[in-house]
């Protein structure tokens, strides 16, 4: 049987795009500084609170910028409490293979899927943002391949509950640079998660990108908790002051470094209500004023957030709602980072 795919075309190599779309000195000086900031952070070095914050997905440029740039204003605000890491998520895996799957894919959500365009839209999409505010943004690996793409404008990387388990997603963590979240799986299985933090911690030698590559193992390999869902596809919280305690204890049982937990409050910690994530975000400051190991281990939260509250189909066109999961609107975000800075 012939194989049953159609090779389209090539596509840049990432250091051919870095080469058409450059970073000016400036920049990578922004990039480096905050790449150490965020470093000092996860080794206890630094007490600011992590908050990786913005829309479920970047669907469009404008509102993306948009929100970005109302958030640097609120980080300004509270940056001696608060540091802020903002989500700019373009590429989304879908739990049936098929839908929205991101700017990579789709820079125009309303029309076809174009890789090309995509991969130049993000890339200039990140660049903006740093330009514009002076951020490096969270993205979530969902294709380890493509991560050289943005590596140079990138601050944090997140591999989500369905990649978590998979080879290349941990040893490709081994050797990004920056923080990398893992998270739970939608099981719960805590020791899937765990094992994904030994194995980026450790060095790694494997295949990638037609090299025979040597890693040196990435101390701020990290928990992300984000909930569970049951066999009977009950969403089950993992957020709880019990939760927390077991998972302190796995990482004092595996001897990992600079142990780290980030909340995830949305996913199945809110059973997507979008509004829980503000009670549940308050929750989990009172459980670390409670124990002195949850104030060291849990140093951030995940919040989605976007312009607008909710979510919408993509026919809508609402500027500033999410086309994927439902965000907290501007007004509720400005409102509970506030809240959070003054209880760190």
């Amino acid at each position: 049987m012939e194989m049953q795919m159609e090779f389209i075309r090539q596509l840049p190599k990432p250091q051919q795009l870095k080469e058409q779309f450059p970073l000016d000195s400036q920049l990578k000086e922004i990039k480096e500084r905050r790449d150490d900031e965020l470093a000092a952070i996860f080794r206890g070095e630094d007490k600011r609170f992590i908050l990786v914050i913005g829309p479920c997905s970047a669907d469009r440029e404008d509102a993306v910028l948009d929100y970005m740039e109302r958030l640097k204003k609120l980080s300004d605000e509270v940056e001696d409490k608060i540091y802020i890491v903002p989500r700019c998520y373009t590429n989304k895996p879908r739990t049936k293979g098929v839908g929205y799957k991101g700017m990579l894919h789709q820079p125009d959500p309303t029309k076809e899927e174009d890789m090309l365009a995509g991969i130049i839209a993000i890339r200039k999409l990140h660049t903006d943002i740093l330009k514009n505010t002076g951020f490096t943004c969270a993205e979530e690996m969902l294709y380890p391949e493509n991560h050289r793409y943005l590596s140079d404008l990138l601050g944090y990387v997140a591999v989500g509950a369905r990649s978590v388990e998979n080879q290349q997603h941990r040893i490709v963590s081994s050797g990004v640079g920056i923080p990398v979240g893992m998270k739970n799986p939608t099981s719960g299985d805590l020791g899937v998660m765990m094992n994904a933090i030994y194995a980026a911690q450790n060095r790694q030698r494997f295949v990638y990108r037609g090299w025979e590559v040597q890693t040196t193992g990435n101390q701020y390999a990290h928990a992300i908790l984000r909930g569970s869902v049951d066999r009977y596809g009950r969403t089950m919280p993992n957020y709880y002051y019990e939760d927390l305690q077991r998972v302190n204890e796995l990482y004092e049982n595996m001897h990992l470094r600079n142990a780290t937990v980030i909340v995830d409050t949305n996913h199945s910690n809110s059973g997507k209500h979008y509004e829980e994530q503000i009670r549940i975000a308050k929750d989990i400051m009172h459980s670390r004023r409670h124990s002195g190991d949850i104030n060291r281990l849990v140093k951030g939260l995940m919040i989605e957030s976007y312009l607008e509250d909710g979510a919408q189909t993509i026919d809508e066109g609402v500027y500033g709602k999410s086309i994927t999961d439902p965000c907290l609107g501007w007004e509720k975000t400005e409102s509970l980072v506030r809240e959070l800075a003054e209880e760190v």
